[in-house]
């Protein structure tokens, strides 16, 4: 849930944050799209090495001892966003910040993966996505409802809600144990495998697949959710409606959105018990590309992308609620942090670069030019899906 929230407070300020912090106020200076993508970029990368880094320590020191230090990390980096007084420094803070977030994905999968019984996989999968939609939702609520109330400009200052899950640590290290499945391998262990054993034998087939499929499913979707945000802010920029109402519709269709996810959650692990992972996995990427093309591939109002199509190529994000129980069974125990740490997230490096590209490329031509490029790459995603090993032949000892 606090991931959700730390995620998602710059995607709904950014546009008026860094306008701030640019000294401008022309939202159509071709400068305020690139620094904006530069900036969430640099959060995207940040994930990315964060889930590397987080998950080798987290086969090193353990699940909860990893997980204490993600979410101190994030949570307070988080908080310092407010003190940026460049667009550089929120880059910065952004990227520590996004290195804990990363780090808590890859511990926390493998921690689950580890205590969970398989048949249960599916619902709590989903229930653990939903986790982050509520973050989302909670982001957007207070936004919606606080924003208003503060003096003008006072965008930066919704970043010390991110100080909040630094509390968590203190119970984390006193109620999460570490998984018997760890310690009992970290015990009988001599030898500890090494990174370079992602990338050896049948294991680096996986490796690679999984990387790529996960490396065009994020970009897709945080390109998506980034880009469209900007657009509908774009859609009202020309209006008579007060800067503080525009935050305000785009911030509730943002939530809208993420509302519906929930349901597409629960719909991905229903598939995923009907026809196993791998299918599901192809179908829900299928979704999402039918779902963004039919939202931005002709002119519409804001009405109609806002409280419809945009929700509707949302339902499909539940996606990646299957991802959560199907990488970490991929790997051996004390790869199992690590594998799934790289696989998940060193592909939001890609989703970085195309975050660069994009934002050099949404001042040139429409915006919906870049979201159907968004698209595409959920496209490819199910495509490369098709290759992925089936998730019941990759149990490792989890249970």
């Amino acid at each position: 849930m606090f991931d959700g929230l730390e995620l998602h407070l710059y995607t709904l300020v950014a546009g008026p944050l860094v306008l701030q912090l640019l000294n401008t106020g022309d939202a159509s200076n071709p400068v305020v799209q690139q620094k904006t993508a530069f900036i969430q970029a640099a959060f995207l990368a940040g994930w990315a090495l964060g889930g590397a880094f987080f998950g080798r320590l987290g086969d090193r020191l353990g699940r909860s001892r990893t997980l204490a230090l993600t979410v101190l990390t994030y949570a307070l980096c988080t908080g310092l966003c407010a003190a940026a007084q460049t667009w550089w420094q929120l880059m910065f803070f952004r990227f520590v910040a996004a290195l804990g977030i990363g780090g808590e994905w890859a511990v926390g999968a493998s921690l689950l993966a580890e205590t969970w019984p398989r048949e249960w996989r599916p619902w709590l999968a989903a229930g653990l996505q939903t986790g982050v939609n509520v973050g989302i939702l909670s982001a957007a609520a207070l936004v919606w409802f606080f924003l208003p109330m503060l003096p003008a400009h006072s965008e930066r200052w919704v970043f010390l809600i991110g100080v909040l899950p630094a509390l968590l640590v203190f119970w984390i290290r006193r109620q999460v144990p570490e998984p018997a499945a760890w310690a009992s391998a970290e015990a009988a262990t001599a030898v500890k495998p090494r990174v370079r054993d992602l990338f050896r034998g049948d294991l680096a087939r996986t490796t690679w697949l999984t990387t790529a499929v996960c490396a065009l499913g994020l970009s897709a979707w945080w390109l998506s959710l980034f880009w469209n945000t900007q657009y509908l802010r774009q859609l009202l920029a020309h209006t008579d409606i007060p800067p503080a109402r525009v935050t305000q519709l785009v911030t509730a269709s943002f939530a809208f959105t993420n509302a519906i996810s929930i349901g597409g959650n629960f719909a991905a692990g229903w598939l995923a018990r009907r026809l196993g992972v791998r299918r599901a996995i192809g179908l829900m990427f299928l979704g999402l590309f039918a779902g963004i093309v039919a939202a931005f591939a002709v002119p519409r109002g804001f009405d109609a992308l806002a409280w419809f199509w945009v929700p509707l190529a949302g339902f499909f994000s539940g996606v990646f609620a299957l991802f959560t129980m199907y990488l970490p069974p991929l790997f051996p125990t004390l790869l199992r942090t690590t594998g799934s740490g790289f696989c998940y997230n060193i592909g939001r490096l890609a989703a970085a670069v195309a975050q660069i590209v994009f934002g050099w490329l949404a001042p040139v031509g429409d915006i919906r030019l870049a979201l159907l490029g968004a698209g595409a790459l959920a496209l490819f995603a199910a495509v490369v899906s098709w290759w992925l090993p089936e998730g019941e032949k990759a149990e490792r000892l989890i249970d």
